[in-house]
């Protein structure tokens, strides 16, 4: 891993008047010598060949220190390199001087935001399903950025994929059981799981990742239908569960209500028939039409 190192360039406003100013005077006295070469009649004197030369130096020698000034932005850093050996990395911003021979690499540290194109992946079970995430990252380590992986951009959005595949074939799309961890049922632990594999795939390119969340989730075309009606009969059978657990309490209810009350003795037949009509009334998916008994009829 490359350590990043730090380096403070040089205020631009303190040089650049300065270098301008040099610049401007060799300039000067080039053309001052030049005219004085031309009106000395007969041989050129050697001060006015030697002045010329160097005002000629030293304006190309500003000129090429000029070239030194660069800007930075807030949230960008410059990756400094001599002749390709690392030298520092300045952060801060506004406007410096550095080495005019020093290459200067300019690094985003503004957060990002990678959106995965739908992947189509196997859940844990097997079954096809899409899958799509968002990811927030920034830059920590321009060193590592730069120098251990070749592009850091395409290298986070590969390796971006790879964890949402392997996130994908860890974990069913929905749980079978109540405390079964699903793709869809338990989103924040999902997306906890995701980040940290994330993060532990980035290190290596100095990579922070500060969040990272499913963005799609849902079956593969071809079973879709399969499954929406596998989990509307899991709908039906759980609701149909609830419904003879309450049916079945309301009914012990209104038999130990009676049977203290003392309001009626029921035999056992008779209270078999009031549990089977009960359960009727309070299970049946339709309103009940009940009988009523108005008395008996003797000749």
């Amino acid at each position: 891993m490359s350590p990043e190192l730090g380096f403070r360039p040089t205020s631009g406003w303190m040089t650049l008047p300065t270098f301008l100013a040099i610049e401007t005077a060799s300039i000067w006295g080039f053309v001052r010598g030049v005219i004085a070469a031309k009106q000395q009649s007969g041989a050129v004197e050697v001060t006015t060949i030697a002045t010329i030369v160097a005002m000629a130096i030293v304006a190309v020698v500003v000129f090429v220190l000029l070239l030194g000034h660069f800007t930075l932005q807030p949230n960008q850093a410059a990756v400094l390199l001599l002749f390709g050996k690392y030298k520092g990395t300045a952060r801060d911003d506004g406007f410096h001087w550095a080495n005019p021979f020093l290459t200067k690499t300019k690094v985003s540290l503004r957060s990002r935001n990678l959106n995965t194109d739908k992947l189509k992946v196997n859940d844990s079970r097997g079954n096809p399903i899409e899958i799509g995430t968002v990811v927030v990252w920034h830059v920590a380590n321009t060193a590592q950025a730069c120098f251990d992986v070749d592009d850091y951009t395409h290298y986070v959005a590969i390796q971006s994929e790879a964890a949402v595949r392997h996130l994908a074939s860890s974990y069913p799309y929905d749980s079978g059981h109540d405390h079964e961890v699903s793709l869809r049922g338990a989103t924040n632990e999902v997306n906890r799981a995701l980040q940290a594999e994330l993060q532990e795939r980035l290190n290596k390119a100095g990579v922070v990742v500060e969040e990272a969340r499913l963005s799609h989730l849902a079956y593969a075309p071809e079973i879709a239908g399969v499954m929406l009606r596998r989990q509307q009969a899991e709908a039906v059978v759980s609701a149909r569960m609830r419904i003879v657990e309450g049916a079945c309490g309301m009914v012990e209810a209104a038999l130990e209500r009676l049977s203290a009350s003392k309001m009626v003795e029921l035999d056992a037949e008779r209270k078999a028939a009031m549990v089977s009509n009960l359960l009727v009334v309070l299970c049946g998916e339709q309103g009940a039409q009940p009988v009523v008994n108005a008395g008996t009829l003797y000749s």
